[in-house]
């Protein structure tokens, strides 16, 4: 009597295939973490250099600088002065409306 031949996957190549998916899931797993906080640094950057021009407009176009970043959402020269779902806001470093910073919203 002669045996077919099975075709299919060993349980030791299976368990090296999980392995292999494994060790690949260890090395890229940290990186895309570490790349998700750079992008979100950029882009708080990118929001605080449009918040600084947009102040700048303010005065171009009012001879004077906004006395708070409320002010120029209340104008429309900016949408919102929260940043991250309401977590963080944009405020003027040390009173001085012509340097923004992005700090942890205390309301």
């Amino acid at each position: 009597m002669m045996f077919k031949k099975q075709d299919g996957f060993t349980l030791i190549e299976m368990l090296i295939v999980l392995a292999v998916i494994t060790l690949l899931l260890v090395l890229v797993v940290p990186n895309l973490a570490t790349q998700n906080h750079d992008i979100q640094n950029k882009g708080e950057q990118a929001l605080i250099q449009m918040a600084e021009n947009q102040t700048q407009v303010y005065y171009i176009d009012h001879g004077r600088h906004p006395s708070s970043i409320k002010q120029l959402v209340n104008e429309g020269y900016l949408s919102t002065d929260e940043v991250a779902n309401g977590q963080k806001k944009l405020i003027y470093v040390d009173g001085d409306p012509t340097k923004i910073a992005i700090v942890e919203n205390e309301e």
